[in-house]
């Protein structure tokens, strides 16, 4: 078996699922078969499907779902999610069910700012550079007129432009950073764009700089490109209630349950170990926001785990204190989203997200995704520090294990009954499967 190849590319779709189905499998015609079982009937979605990326044999499907009762700033939402983690929408739902009637969730948009920059090799003098800076600076903006002038008619635009001096950390290099706006959109190939023009004027200029020596004209451009860290594009989400407004079925005493809930955030401000996987639980409402929107959550990731170690340690993104009798539990997080541009128009889905959505703008969806974000750090806080994790997470778990074993209808009725009442485990159902298929 000869596993490489030599223009995939330029192979039509059938081609290269049958390469795919013949090198790779013992039976072609059974993978060829689970391929296209995906493959949408309707060929206008399909082929844009298609077009997304390169060399696209099938679609890789995720289970949507939707958390409704989401109480923000007065108005009630009903969230798409998109992710595949059992009991991950359950858990956003009780949250937001839970908080409706506790006052709802608070968000605002502090900020939102996003960085993009040149990245330049200099040999010279700095002073020279600095006074070269100065001298060009108002042609960045100029010789980008083209690709802003629709961007400020919204609103947006180039903010600020800084020259950096790195060169302590690297030598000879230094920056261009600049700050956007990019109102609705996104607005990565926006920026992209404003800073390669951004680099050609740097280096053209610098050929015509009389006070350079000849070395210091040839600047070298080594790369120009946005950042996903964005700490000033930052939403506040937030909860609050008196204390004792916490009691319901599983908080008995609503005292003793906020003392443990705020010593458990702040385990994760201090324990790195535990703030990853606190995290990561606020993660899973966001990717799943992001992704139904058309966003990227790899993007989301980077930038929000950064932000979480921008005081030299991993920490908790979420907060939480009582104060007069008051619990107040919240989050500050970098989020860079948009509405419009990119998969937001394009994937059927996507357009459908929004809509439930209400059509919101950029901001208005950096306040929602960080709610869904809040709420399931809440949720799975809650379990933690009352019953366990395990329980409610195993409840949801179990469909998996059923659908692995490919349980009839009649099945399914007497194994949910037995675990009403019995610790669930994978180990157990499938005890308990084999058991009764006996």
């Amino acid at each position: 078996m000869n596993n490489s190849i030599a223009g995939f590319s330029k192979f039509t779709k059938e081609e290269k699922i049958n390469w795919i189905a013949n090198e790779y499998f013992t039976n072609p015609q059974e993978a060829i078969a689970i391929i296209k079982q995906y493959w949408n009937s309707n060929e206008a979605v399909q082929k844009l499907h298609d077009e997304f990326i390169e060399n696209t044999i099938s679609n890789f499907y995720l289970p949507m779902g939707i958390a409704p009762n989401f109480l923000v700033n007065g108005k009630y939402y009903t969230i798409p999610m998109v992710i595949e983690e059992s009991s991950v929408v359950a858990a956003a739902a009780k949250s937001a069910k839970f908080w409706s009637t506790r006052g709802g969730f608070k968000a605002t948009v502090l900020s939102s700012e996003k960085i993009g920059q040149v990245h330049f090799i200099y040999k010279g003098e700095f002073e020279k550079l600095e006074i070269f800076f100065k001298t060009i600076k108002t042609k960045f903006y100029s010789e980008t007129e083209s690709i802003t002038k629709n961007m400020q008619k919204r609103g947006g635009g180039i903010l600020d432009i800084e020259l950096r001096n790195k060169t302590t950390e690297l030598e000879n290099y230094y920056q261009l950073h600049a700050t956007f706006e990019t109102k609705d959109s996104m607005g990565a190939n926006f920026i992209n764009s404003c800073l390669e023009q951004f680099a050609k004027t740097l280096v053209e200029e610098a050929q015509s700089f009389e006070p350079f020596s000849e070395e210091e004209k040839g600047i070298q451009v080594v790369m120009s490109i946005l950042s996903n860290y964005v700490p000033n594009c930052i939403v506040r989400a937030e909860v609050s209630c008196k204390v004792e407004e916490l009691a319901e079925k599983k908080i008995e005493n609503p005292d003793e349950f906020a003392a443990k809930f705020v010593q458990a955030v702040k385990i994760a401000e201090i324990e790195p170990y535990r703030a990853v996987t606190h995290n990561k639980g606020i993660m899973n409402g966001i990717d799943a926001v992001v992704l139904a929107s058309g966003n990227d959550f790899r993007a989301v990731e980077a930038g929000v785990h950064a932000y979480a170690s921008r005081k030299g340690k991993y920490s908790s993104l979420s907060h939480a204190k009582i104060e007069n009798g008051i619990f107040t539990f919240w989050m500050e997080i970098p989020l860079a989203l948009g509405t419009v541009g990119g998969l937001t128009s394009l994937h059927p889905l996507v357009k459908m997200a929004l809509e439930i959505l209400g059509k919101p703008s950029a901001h208005e969806l950096m306040q929602l995704v960080a709610v869904t974000g809040l709420a399931q750090n809440f949720a799975a806080l809650r379990s933690l520090t009352t019953t366990g994790i395990q329980e409610g997470h195993m409840k949801m778990h179990i469909n998996n294990i059923l659908n692995q074993f490919q349980t009839s209808d009649e099945e399914r009725v007497i194994i949910k009954k037995h675990f009403e009442n019995n610790t669930i485990s994978h180990a157990a159902v499938v005890a308990f499967i084999e058991n009764l298929r006996k």
